[in-house]
């Protein structure tokens, strides 16, 4: 049973109501959708006694009028995001200087690395904490993840909480969000990951150069001497060792060069789980993961003992550790069913992910189903792609519903099938309700078969609409196993 923690609720500098109480500093944060300024009465209900507004931000003369008859007075900043990581680290004497911090940045292996190095960290005895998308921890005890990285203000809480709790090690996973809208601004690391580049999140950067360039920022973040960890496999990635002294280069394709320190090559991967063998600089051992397959958890694996290696962790504590993982929630997680049918639900929602969970399912049934959607008012370029990667590896696909949000379910249903090449459409089928897309690749699936619910990972609701709906994949599998 998890040990859940109960993690403040008021913070000294918010920018979110939810989290102002007396004295409370509110930021005023002008979002893609959102406008701060609009809940700036509900903050000064709340005791909120300085409102942060940029420059430029017109103030209306009635909420100017609310805010001094309210004993509160009006900062004005350049750039109010900047100054939410400013303010919220000076509240609480910069938290972040004080503790070790690991980021791990890239487009897919970010939480699965994170997972696994602050479990070898914590097998080794140290006193850890955890900051990824699907769950946030301080010393084994859980929260809730807001975002992948979240807002400063609860960052810099986040810290406090881990100052108290005599924390040694933070491992963060951060996105390139974090560092385009300032949320890690002041905090530097003392090591980082750069785990893999592919397209990803079309709805917030221009361009995939925007986007490789906003990930790249995580040099900027570095300690002067911090080991920076590479994947030597990926060409962009590994483009990036001419920009930092003596980085550590991690493979499992053999491509060692003169930044070489680890090597991972495969040796077995099965539903009982995947074997390789590690090799670091001179020494090789070999590790066993009974909740990782594939490749690419491989390159996970690789990436986490570089690290651990740098801080002294042994040989013999890493593959401890790698054998007693539990894995991570929404990441090919194996649910078994009736009829020697088995299910995997992942977090996988690019088309790179989608290639590497599909390739390492592929080859252990003559039966693989998968079931996906993509997500509504986000990136839609991906969507045939995702549609032509999935019913070229897979035997059947049934296209269904994933948080469609504000667009219409079937739009986005047949933007996916547009991928999908000639040949293969005898293959695909449409069941826009989830739960009877999750039934019905049950009821056709055959003794052996596999079953792969792709894109919603841990996520226990469906978003239609402004409407946040309970839906759970694991309830329904469960209600599959009673049967």
């Amino acid at each position: 049973m998890k040990n859940i923690g109960n993690f403040p609720q008021i913070y000294p500098v918010a920018c979110h109501t939810d989290n102002v109480g007396p004295d409370t500093t509110f930021v005023v944060i002008k979002g893609m959708k959102d406008d701060g300024l609009r809940y700036v009465s509900q903050a000064l209900a709340k005791g909120a006694k300085k409102i942060v507004v940029e420059q430029s931000l017109e103030v209306p003369q009635t909420l100017e009028s609310l805010i001094y008859e309210a004993g509160a007075t009006v900062v004005r900043v350049e750039n109010a995001r900047r100054s939410l990581a400013e303010l919220s680290s000076a509240a609480f004497d910069h938290p972040a200087s004080r503790v070790k911090i690991i980021g791990i940045t890239g487009t897919k292996g970010k939480s699965t690395t994170t997972f696994l190095l602050e479990h070898m960290l914590s097998t080794a005895g140290l006193r850890t904490a955890l900051i990824s998308t699907v769950a946030n921890r301080i010393c084994g005890v859980e929260f809730e993840a807001p975002l992948t990285t979240p807002q400063p203000d609860y960052l810099h809480v986040f810290f406090n909480e881990c100052i108290k709790a005599g924390v040694e090690v933070v491992v963060m996973e951060t996105a390139a969000q974090a560092f385009s809208c300032h949320r890690v601004d002041g905090i530097m690391f003392d090591a980082a990951i750069f785990t893999n580049f592919s397209p990803e999140h079309g709805e917030f950067y221009a361009t995939y150069d925007d986007y490789f360039e906003a990930k790249k920022m995580i040099i900027k973040h570095l300690k002067p001497g911090a080991p920076l960890v590479l994947n030597a496999d990926d060409e962009k990635v590994a483009g990036l060792a001419a920009l930092w002294p003596n980085p550590r280069m991690f493979t499992v394709m053999n491509n060692k060069g003169a930044h070489w320190a680890t090597s991972a090559q495969l040796l077995d991967s099965s539903v009982a789980g995947l074997t390789c063998a590690i090799e670091h600089f001179s020494q090789t051992y070999s590790v066993h993961a009974p909740m990782l397959m594939g490749t690419f958890n491989c390159a996970n694996i690789a990436a986490a003992a570089t690290i651990a290696h740098e801080l002294g962790v042994s040989y013999i504590t890493i593959a401890q550790a790698v054998n007693s993982f539990k894995g991570v929630p929404g990441r090919l997680n194996k649910y078994d069913l009736p009829n020697n049918v088995t299910a995997f639900i992942d977090q996988a929602h690019t088309p790179s992910s989608f290639q590497a969970s599909l390739e390492t399912l592929r080859p252990l049934t003559d039966q693989l189903i998968v079931v996906f959607g993509c997500g509504g008012d986000r990136d839609t370029v991906k969507r045939p792609h995702m549609g032509r990667i999935a019913a070229s590896i897979a035997d059947t696909v049934i296209l269904s519903t994933d948080n469609p949000r504000s667009e219409d379910p079937v739009a986005i249903t047949q933007a996916i099938y547009q991928g999908v090449e000639q040949k293969d459409l005898s293959k695909v089928m449409i069941e826009l309700d989830r739960e009877k897309a999750i039934r019905k690749a049950y009821s056709i699936a055959r003794p052996g078969a596999i079953i792969a619910l792709l894109g919603k990972g841990v996520e226990t609701y469906q978003i239609v609409g402004n409407q946040k709906i309970h839906f759970s994949e694991v309830e329904i599998l469960q209600s599959v196993q009673s049967k």
